[in-house]
């Protein structure tokens, strides 16, 4: 006849069972562990060219509005080198925490064609937050140039092959890539001189080495004003506040012809959907304010902002527009 089970050991067991039970139910019952609010700690925005320079001063007039909207530091640091490769990578390869953010140019994109080989992969390892300002690039010749409208150039350029020479300040910039489009779609040849920087150029231009030079409206309107080179057209859909006699190459009959630098945030891949839609709408918020706004306009930039799939598409965008120049003037990147 087998043992009977000890009664004492099931009631121990029984006992057990219930504590056990109730322990379980009351760990469900606790509300699961609280993350800190993003941001609960400084952000670093990487701007991957030197302090002073467009993209730099981008960032900084964005940063002190972000710092009050959002209650933490915002830090700027600059990492140059490699026509900004190096900076992005450095996004790239950053804790996707929303912590570290990104502020790139129009060169961002056109990398993607002039770089097969880059350290990171634009499509899998950064997204886009928001779209800061655009800037369309003003046109400028010589102010003895014997054509004062952007017209006039053209038809000069086509009477003459090969006798107009444009500067840019470096291979693969949006003043290069913006002048090899103008060639694109008006058949005509020019001779490419490329500096490093804009300032060498725009010394020639003035000396008349070179007949034009495209670049940003603050970087040529001082000397347009002051008659040491004459302005004569806008790559934009519309006139800027800033320039309201400057009429566009739109209007001069060149349809479609647009070609800008800009400025916009990133964020590496991964960082939390939440904090890129916040940051994106606290960017959004803080370029559209009018004392921001005000400053861009002087500036000769447009005011711009939007949700991160719009700068994602934004992006996309001009990356296939600048690839399809590059590859048709069979542009090289700089050694």
């Amino acid at each position: 006849m087998p043992a009977l089970p000890d009664t004492r050991s099931i009631r121990l067991h029984r006992r057990l069972f219930t504590i056990a039970a109730a322990a379980g139910a009351a760990s469900l019952a606790l509300p699961a562990r609280a993350q800190p609010a993003w941001p609960s700690r400084p952000i670093r925005i990487v701007v991957p060219y030197t302090p002073g320079g467009f993209t730099d001063q981008m960032a900084r007039l964005v940063q002190v509005e972000l710092q009050n909207r959002l209650g933490q530091p915002v830090l700027i640091d600059n990492k140059p080198g490699a026509n900004s490769i190096i900076g992005v990578d450095m996004v790239a390869k950053a804790p996707p925490d929303g912590y570290t953010f990104g502020v790139v140019i129009a060169a961002y994109s056109a990398n993607t064609t002039l770089y097969p080989k880059l350290p990171y992969d634009p499509a899998r390892d950064l997204r886009g937050v928001a779209l800061i300002g655009v800037t369309p690039l003003v046109a400028a010749v010589p102010a003895q140039a014997p054509f004062k409208t952007a017209r006039e150039l053209v038809d000069y350029a086509r009477a003459n092959p090969g006798k107009v020479s444009f500067g840019s300040s470096g291979n693969g910039s949006a003043a290069h890539l913006t002048t090899e489009l103008l060639k694109l779609q008006t058949g005509i040849r020019m001779v490419h001189i490329p500096y490093r920087g804009t300032a060498p150029a725009l010394a020639d231009l003035m000396g008349g080495q070179i007949q034009l030079l495209f670049d940003t409206p603050s970087s040529l309107a001082p000397q347009g004003r002051d008659g040491k080179i004459r302005l004569i057209g806008l790559a934009g859909d519309q006139r800027l506040p800033s320039l309201p006699e400057l009429p566009t190459f739109i209007e001069q009959g060149f349809a479609g012809f647009n070609g800008s630098t800009w400025a916009g945030m990133l964020a590496p891949a991964g960082t939390p959907a939440p904090v890129v839609a916040r940051m994106a709408q606290e960017v959004s918020a803080v370029v559209r304010g009018a004392e921001i706004r005000s400053r861009m306009d002087a500036m000769g930039t447009l005011a711009a902002g939007g949700s991160p799939a719009e700068f994602d598409a934004f992006i996309s965008a001009e990356t296939e527009k600048w690839a399809k120049v590059i590859r048709a003037a069979d542009i090289k990147a700089e050694a």
